[in-house]
């Protein structure tokens, strides 16, 4: 069946191709994803990748799997994408009515996008290599995709396919079209700056998803923002909780600091939380309630990560990210409360 298909991708059969290539399309995906921080570079990227692979077609020679050839594909596209450097510029603080506090410090990644649950569960659900040294979901979460955001690309990739992915390292040299030693080298790179970053160390595991810990602590959360009771939601804190906000760079660290800044935004705001799940974490699209009871317009989502049972961080992200979770840009209108 797989060498007719071939046979016939290669003959110009476009539906052989598609056949061919859709049972990886989530994988990519998300592959590129993890390359590149950002769901809608990564949704280019697999474009350019399928229509890549689909020119050049008639090279395939099967020396390697499909699956194989793709990701090579589109590890190249997305180092590519990377030396271009054409990624989201910062964007400065303009929520009218509320000064934050100082940040603490400014951060990074501020093209880091979320990744919608919905879309994970068939492209995580696949066999790994024996290399592989990560859980596919702890490979999803927003502390492991920002940490890979800060190698530099060759490492970023090396990673992923030896650690996330299990490649062996002589597959990973024939996909860069590089030496054993090259990848070697910039594996052992890789793995040393990632195991020093403090959101990947010292952290209590977080409740299973869906959990009833989980659910409870979720649910403590949103009553507490919803209400805008910054006493509760600050007990619910680690004591190093860490606030950002991409493509805004201020970022907060330290309990109190956080309390701050949450008791300016939420001081004279209200808002609807509606849960959803993103990179394998609980998240909300937040909405503003207008104190007449009219339209609640979006106010961006939030992603929650847990440690144990207490928040380590809060990820708040642009509004555009409620499409790609399936949630509306507004809600109707409700009673004034």
């Amino acid at each position: 069946m797989t060498s007719n298909l071939i046979s016939r991708a290669r003959d110009g059969d476009a539906d052989a191709f598609r056949e061919l290539t859709e049972p990886h399309r989530r994988e990519l995906h998300v592959h590129c994803y993890r390359m590149l921080g950002s769901f809608q570079d990564a949704e280019d990227a697999l474009q350019d990748t399928l229509l890549l692979a689909w020119q050049g077609f008639a090279r395939f020679e099967e020396r390697a799997s499909i699956r194989t050839w793709l990701f090579r594909i589109a590890t190249n596209r997305c180092l590519d994408v990377l030396r271009a450097n054409k990624r989201r510029p910062p964007r400065e603080w303009s929520l009218p009515g509320v000064e934050p506090p100082e940040p603490t410090q400014l951060g990074e990644v501020m093209w880091l996008e979320p990744y919608p649950d919905a879309l994970l569960d068939p492209a995580i659900d696949v066999p790994l290599g024996p290399a592989a040294r990560y859980e596919q979901t702890e490979a999803i979460s927003l502390a492991f995709v920002t940490a890979l955001q800060v190698l530099p690309g060759r490492q970023r990739a090396v990673l992923i396919l030896r650690d996330v992915l299990g490649y062996h390292a002589s597959e990973v040299a024939d996909m860069l079209n590089s030496t054993l030693e090259s990848v070697n080298s910039a594996l052992k790179r890789a793995r040393a700056r990632v195991q020093q970053l403090p959101a990947l160390r010292d952290r209590q595991p977080p409740p299973a998803a869906n959990s009833a810990a989980e659910e409870a602590l979720v649910a403590e959360f949103a009553r507490a923002y919803q209400a805008g009771d910054i006493d509760a939601l600050v007990a619910l804190l680690t004591e190093d909780a860490f606030v950002s906000m991409p493509p805004v760079p201020l970022e907060y660290q330290g309990r109190e600091v956080v309390a701050r800044f949450y008791a300016s935004l939420l001081h004279s705001r209200r808002y609807e939380l509606v849960p959803t799940r993103a990179n394998g974490q609980p998240a909300f699209g937040a909405y503003l309630r207008a104190t007449s009871g009219g339209i609640r317009h979006g106010a961006g989502l939030i992603v929650l990560t847990l440690s144990g049972s207490h928040i380590s961080a809060m990820t708040r992200f642009d509004n555009n990210a409620l499409t790609w979770f399936g949630l509306p840009q507004s809600l109707p209108r409700s009673r004034t409360r």
